[in-house]
């Protein structure tokens, strides 16, 4: 089955300026499971799994934001999917990186 990356990001509305603790109990679900590879971010937390896995990861991290104490939450998921090669979670970072070297003017 093709894997699925997704930014996703969780936070709680009129929870007060700083969500920190809020964040954690979304990130802590993610170091309890073993289905869906992650990259937290200081925006986005990136996932990478199966869709059926990464979209009930997602279900969990907002459950722990509510159990946290938040009456809403509010999500954000940019998703992208494709189906001619294994997406990884660096490979995208990498050719960006590879062009920028392969580009910069020589002295």
């Amino acid at each position: 089955m093709p894997k699925i990356m997704a930014a996703v990001s969780i936070s709680p509305v009129g929870a007060g300026v700083s969500v920190s603790r809020f964040v954690a109990e979304a990130i802590r679900v993610l170091q309890n499971q073993d289905r869906v590879e992650y990259e937290v971010g200081p925006m986005f937390t990136t996932l990478l799994g199966e869709a059926e896995d990464v979209f009930q990861t997602i279900r969990e991290m907002q459950e722990a934001v509510f159990r946290a104490g938040a009456v809403r939450v509010s999500t954000v998921i940019k998703m992208d999917e494709r189906r001619d090669k294994e997406p990884s979670l660096h490979s995208k970072v990498q050719r960006v990186l590879e062009q920028l070297h392969k580009e910069e003017p020589h002295a």
